[in-house]
């Protein structure tokens, strides 16, 4: 039966608010006695900062989104989207190192608008290049590497800062509330990135996916520039304790103490690894499924075609379920909820090998999808978090998060020389893409492995350890 194709396109807006409103009916109302004007103030604040966070998606998977039109006009290969995709990842990573620490000594206001403004003129960079690729593909090649790597850069500010931002403004109890919501508000990047990114270069040309981000990104500047502030007491509001890991702490441990105690935890330390591994996957999946279904003339498929509002749904129903059992049956241990959902991965995994050239492999894809994020959002969000506080918040996540970026780098550069390229025969086949599933088999089964190594693991209070 075909649909009209107004509710066609109505169909993935449908789903979405769907999903919206069963996160939104599920999230716990807690009175922490704030009053009403900061209740409002504090809306005011993590809006443009959750906007803005979902618009940094938009400015960085847009090239992901669009590069099967860049094989299709001769102006990059398989492999040269691999090794662009890599370095960038690698900077990204190794970006949050340095960026973690920035963002908790000067706030994360501060860097936040850093991420904006810098991802904004990198897109602009690029949409320049686009415009000129045909002139000079080996000027354009290199331009765009160093524009994505910048960009990357750029954008590793953004997740330590919604992070450093919202602690001060949300007490511990608060902020499984303010996780669903920029939960849907991150999931919402996702669709902006792979279906308006998509659509605009479709409607407009290639430049247009990356000339909008820009122009989103600067406005959201303005926004955030104006509306936000780092903790309640630069918007006229008192500082109230938040009841976290370093509540009571007057000043930030130096770096070193920071890292030496976050290293010394073996729980940690396997978190990390298992970040690596979800780094390895997600993008596995987001960034060659849509590369498969286009080689292997799959690309009119409901779940190609409206792959980031796919994602999006995943994001959503992803975390969701990670917070549900987490709470709800395994006592807020992190572990456990890991372990159920690499289990989810390594039977999509398994799946995926068998299916290649089959209907069920989008929807596999996204299953998939679903596991990983909300496995990403329980250890780099939630897990960052129990094992850190709100004084080293950005030093934290920047670590755990660094790590799943060099995970992304390695299945960039795997992906990039083994795939075939595009304009092959051999592409065409399903056969011949047998490595993308059968590493991703080999990635899940030891996540597995370390997430059984978690199962117990709760963060030590630092005045327990001193006894």
């Amino acid at each position: 039966m075909n649909l009209p194709a107004w509710l066609s396109n109505a169909l993935p807006i449908f789903l979405l608010l769907v999903a919206i409103g069963v996160v939104l009916a599920r999230l716990p109302k807690v009175d922490m006695g704030h009053s009403e004007a900061f209740k409002r103030r504090r809306v005011m604040n993590w809006v443009p900062l959750g906007m803005t966070y979902a618009f940094l998606y938009f400015g960085r998977y847009n090239l992901s989104a669009i590069v099967d039109k860049f094989e299709h006009a001769h102006l990059l290969t398989k492999l040269q989207f691999g090794d662009i995709d890599g370095v960038g990842a690698i900077t990204y990573g190794v970006a949050f190192l340095l960026n973690g620490p920035l963002t908790d000594r000067f706030g994360g206001r501060k860097t936040l608008l850093i991420a904006a403004g810098g991802s904004a003129v990198m897109n602009v960079v690029m949409a320049l290049a686009v415009g000129r690729a045909a002139e000079d593909p080996e000027r354009f090649y290199s331009t765009l590497m160093f524009a994505n790597a910048a960009n990357m850069y750029f954008q590793s500010f953004g997740a330590v800062s919604i992070v450093k931002v919202n602690a001060p403004w949300f007490h511990v109890r608060e902020r499984g509330v303010l996780g669903g919501l920029f939960g849907i508000l991150i999931s919402l990047g996702l669709y902006f990135a792979y279906d308006w990114a998509k659509q605009l270069a479709e409607a407009f040309g290639l430049t247009a996916a990356f000339w909008v981000p820009a122009a989103v990104l600067a406005a959201c500047w303005v926004v955030a520039f104006t509306m936000i502030r780092d903790t309640p007491s630069k918007a006229g509001f008192e500082d109230f304790d938040t009841g976290d890991a370093t509540s009571g702490d007057t000043e930030p441990a130096p770096v070193f103490d920071v890292v030496k105690r976050m290293l010394s935890q073996r729980a940690v330390l396997i978190i990390i690894a298992i970040e690596f591994c979800s780094g390895f996957l997600r993008q596995g999946v987001m960034k060659w499924y849509r590369l498969f279904a286009k080689a292997t003339g799959d690309d009119h498929s409901f779940v190609y075609t409206n792959w980031g509002m796919v994602l999006c749904v995943a994001g959503i129903l992803g975390g969701v379920f990670a917070g549900f059992i987490s709470d709800h049956v395994f006592e807020s241990r992190r572990g456990p909820v890991a372990a159920v959902l690499y289990g989810g991965l390594l039977l999509g995994a398994l799946v995926a090998f068998m299916a290649l050239g089959s209907p069920v492999l989008g929807w596999t894809m996204l299953f998939m999808s679903l596991c990983v994020i909300g496995v990403h959002g329980m250890l780099s969000g939630t897990a960052s978090m129990d094992f850190g506080g709100t004084k080293s918040a950005g030093l934290v996540t920047g670590v755990i998060d660094g790590f799943v970026y060099l995970g992304t780098a390695s299945q960039a550069f795997l992906y990039g020389h083994l795939l075939p390229d595009s304009r092959s025969l051999a592409a065409h086949q399903p056969t011949a893409w047998k490595i993308w599933p059968g590493a991703m088999i080999v990635m899940a089964l030891i996540g597995v492995g370390l997430c059984s190594r978690v199962w117990n693991a709760r963060p030590k209070p630092r005045s327990a350890a001193a006894h």
